[in-house]
């Protein structure tokens, strides 16, 4: 694109002498400054200016002729760089941003810092591509429900559809020939995947099915590259796009189809400021731009699963696996009463499977040799310094390590609160299953991907290719081996213990459990009928387990929509959680209570007000945390008094407010 180009809706470099500029901080304000004569500093271009007395970059949004009434000419500051010779914006960007920033109750300056890519300049042209996808070829035939499915997809040039199938049906096939029949219309696609380390598979499949058409986006390129993606795609060269959570914002021109695969993924919803779910910002630019949304998973959100039962989004089902696998066959193993990390019938069938030459997988969603270290003698259990957590032990680098702010120390020969030396780790992570794997087991080759191996470049892709080609006989993991994999030889799934998330304090904790242990047991027999999945637990009689065992996802959503009803939760009700947090406990309290108090007053009488109360997780990096939980029926008078109230509320002094419009977790 050429800099002299107008961006469509973008409005031309013009003679103003002063531009309004946002920045990223949590004020909703533009500030007005004097530009520079060369280069122009046009409204969608980032800028470096002073921001009070400190350099900050910006976004150009608006121009103006004149000076706001009460400011001189002299008090104007200049801009003092242009960092983009085009603008970033897409026409429909600032319109997003401000719909972003009045939902997720935060600046236009968050907003757009979360949409766009942070690159201060692009790769050299002699740079290679991000990765080199020849086109695929032709599509594969489809079953009749695929079919099915494509056809009322393809039905409407707009509306929202829900592909809804089993492990191994298809669902990522019929999402391709979606994409390529709304090229063929002449519009864009967007392809969401929930973390692309999770998902390579897939996002590999989209790539080289599209080749050069198709952008990655994802916060694993370097800023420069996510900026050469990103005006690939502003300037057309690129209309198809698959990437994590932060892609749905990708300025893809004349958006036909947006893709949501794996829906009830935790990972589309932000952590930081503004804290956005992609499922909602998906839904707002699919209404606004008339294209058609397409969700899918084989473990829907609760939220999902209640709009198809109320017809609101229209389910699309795939029954059957394709590749000739049948479901697999669970059984539930009791841990109480066995010894180690591996029941014995777990060690049974890890021998059988690697006899009739299959390979296994075993998920423990806990990394780490132990994930708690204590005292024999008087139960102390040693926590981290700075959070209200548990230091989790890791033998390799004999360290203990907090999962949250990263603190780290060296195991303690001796009990600090009774001076007992018979003090060592408690419970089991992966690590741990490692070692005893290896000792029980010293036929087999193993390896382990979780977050700490997965860490060391290029290890995620080597273990992955060494298990696809029969080099590994059982994979390890965390939730890196759960999703998106898809390997012919797996026999059997061992999950090692499924309560790690049940009991956590959180109304969506039966939902996660669920939808975790369903997820990884389709990694078995997805390509023969013989697949086996040996669930341990020490809550055997838990509902939860033995839905997930039965693999009876109609049963658990009836029976978790009618607790959650019950007890008023999500999807019954609209949640906006407010946190506050201080390194003064006195400060987060005095500040929560005040808010607490003046929401008490403004809020609709159909709101209801919990808390405030200490956060699950009470501390965190140091700061104490506290949370007020506002609860209503409906959305619109709970965020328009939410929002009146978050602007005009003053903390205390060394207290920070942050908000969160339906959060997908409490702690």
């Amino acid at each position: 694109m050429n800099p002299e180009t107008p961006v469509p809706g973008i409005p031309a470099a013009e003679s103003s002498p002063f531009v309004e500029v946002v920045f990223p901080i949590p004020l909703d304000r533009a500030f007005t400054y004097r530009r520079l004569p060369e280069p122009p500093a046009r409204v969608g271009c980032r800028v470096e200016a002073l921001l009070g007395t400190r350099k900050a970059v910006g976004w150009v949004v608006g121009e103006t002729p004149s000076l706001p009434e009460g400011l001189g000419e002299s008090a104007v500051k200049p801009v003092l760089r242009v960092l983009d010779s085009e603008p970033l914006f897409g026409p429909r960007t600032p319109e997003l941003a401000s719909w972003l920033a009045g939902m997720y109750l935060c600046s236009r300056g968050e907003a757009l810092a979360a949409m766009l890519p942070s690159g201060r300049r692009e790769p050299s042209e002699a740079s290679p591509p991000f990765e080199d996808y020849p086109p695929m070829g032709e599509p594969l035939a489809l079953s009749a429900e695929q079919e099915a499915g494509l056809a009322r997809i393809l039905a409407d040039r707009a509306g929202r559809k829900y592909l809804y199938g089993t492990t191994g049906s298809g669902k990522t096939e019929v999402f391709l020939q979606a994409a390529e029949a709304t090229l063929k219309e002449g519009r864009g696609v967007l392809y969401l995947v929930p973390e692309i380390a999770l998902t390579k598979q897939v996002v590999d499949a989209v790539s080289r099915r599209f080749g050069d058409r198709c952008a990655v986006l994802h916060s694993g390129l370097s800023p420069s590259r996510r900026l050469s993606e990103w005006r690939r795609i502003l300037s057309g060269r690129a209309d198809v796009v698959v990437g994590a959570r932060s892609a749905v914002f990708a300025p893809v021109a004349n958006l036909g189809l947006v893709v949501i695969d794996e829906e009830h993924e935790g990972s589309y919803k932000s952590g930081s400021s503004p804290r956005y779910h992609a499922r909602q910002v998906a839904m707002k630019r699919c209404a606004d731009e008339g294209a058609r949304l397409v969700l899918g998973s084989a473990t829907p959100s609760a939220e999902a699963w209640s709009l198809m039962a109320e017809g609101t989004l229209e389910r699309l089902d795939l029954t059957r696996r394709l590749a000739g696998g049948a479901p697999p066959v669970v059984e539930v193993v009791d841990m109480r009463g066995e010894e180690g990390a591996l029941s014995r019938r777990l060690a049974a069938e890890l021998a059988r499977v690697k006899a009739e030459g299959g390979q296994s997988i075993l998920f423990l969603n806990r990394r780490g040799f132990s994930y708690f270290f204590r005292c024999r003698s008087c139960g102390a259990e040693i926590r981290c310094r700075h959070c209200s957590v548990g230091l989790t032990y890791h033998k390799d680098r004999n360290r203990l390590l907090c999962h949250y702010c990263g603190y780290s120390e060296a195991p303690p020969r001796a009990c600090l609160e009774c001076g007992s030396l018979d003090v060592g780790w408690a419970g089991f992570g992966t690590e741990r299953v490692e070692e005893e794997l290896a000792a029980r087991f010293p036929g087999l080759s193993s390896a382990r991907l979780d977050a700490d191996t997965a860490a060391r470049k290029g290890e995620l892709d080597r273990i992955l290719d060494s298990f696809r080609d029969g080099r590994i006989d059982v994979l390890l993991g965390t939730q890196m081996v759960a999703k998106g994999l898809n390997f012919p030889g797996v026999k059997l799934v061992g999950i090692v213990l499924a309560d790690t998330s049940l009991n956590l304090p959180d109304f969506r904790a039966a939902e996660r459990t669920f939808s975790l242990v369903v997820q990884v047991a389709g990694r078995a027999g997805r390509f023969s009928p013989d697949g086996r999945v040996i669930l341990q637990t020490f809550r055997p009689e838990s509902p939860t387990m033995r839905y997930a065992a039965a693999q009876d996802v109609e049963g658990f959503y009836a029976a978790e929509l009618a607790a959650r009803r019950e007890l008023g939760f999500p999807p019954f009700s609209r949640i906006i959680r407010v946190v506050f947090r201080s390194r003064k406990a006195d400060r987060a309290w005095e500040g929560a209570r005040a808010f607490a108090e003046a929401a008490a007053r403004s809020l609709p009488a159909d709101a209801e007000i919990l808390g405030p109360a200490e956060c699950p997780i009470s501390s965190m990096a140091g700061t104490f945390r506290l949370h007020v939980v506002l609860r209503a029926p409906t959305m619109g008078g709970l965020h328009r008094s939410v929002s009146r109230l978050v602007r005009e509320f003053e903390p205390p002094p060394d207290c920070r407010l942050e908000t969160d419009v339906d959060p997908v977790s409490l702690l």
